[in-house]
């Protein structure tokens, strides 16, 4: 797989909640592209839970519905505006593991609606919750006229989610 290279990220004013680096109360996603699906490895924090060591459900919301966003934005080469979601809870995330992964893909392509698939992964590998998002795709140039959007390309080095867990934990340990 690829990272995804963030379009906005020297951007003056960016600071989305879900994948701005820079926001200090944002959960600052990265993304990668592996064949059909969009991958985000994403590290656990105390502070996002809702009940005691459990992620608050409306954390997980945000980032399915992010990396949906990314996956429009990486295969589709646009943006686009969430104008549905459909969430299920199928197994209670722990904050006391170390990351979940999450992958998305497109699902069905009708005109400027797309519909995509999401998963939230435990440390495990379990499916926890999943989700089904409708997204509203804006023509390539409003995105780039309104969004400043000029495309979403990846870096050229492939690494494997093992590597990015290994990279991610020497990194975070670092930080210790």
């Amino acid at each position: 797989m690829k990272k995804i290279i963030n379009p906005w990220k020297e951007k003056e004013g960016y600071n989305c909640f879900g994948c701005a680096p820079n926001n200090p109360v944002g959960v600052k996603m990265e993304f990668y592209e592996d064949g059909d699906e969009i991958v985000s490895l994403w590290y656990l924090k105390p502070e996002y839970q809702g009940w005691i060591d459990s992620l608050h459900g409306g954390i997980q919301a945000v980032l399915l519905d992010e990396i949906c966003g990314w996956t429009i934005l990486r295969k589709l080469q646009t943006g686009g505006v969430t104008s549905k979601m459909e969430t299920r809870y199928l197994k209670p995330v722990s904050t006391t593991d170390d990351h979940v992964v999450l992958r998305a893909h497109i699902q069905e392509k009708r005109r400027n609606i797309i519909l995509l698939e999401a998963g939230l992964y435990n440390q495990q590998g379990e499916l926890c919750t999943k989700a089904l998002c409708t997204y509203f795709t804006f023509p390539q140039e409003k995105a780039k006229a309104e969004m400043h959007f000029m495309g979403c390309e990846v870096e050229e080095e492939e690494i494997t989610l093992k590597e990015l867990q290994n990279e991610e934990t020497v990194t975070i340990d670092s930080l210790k």
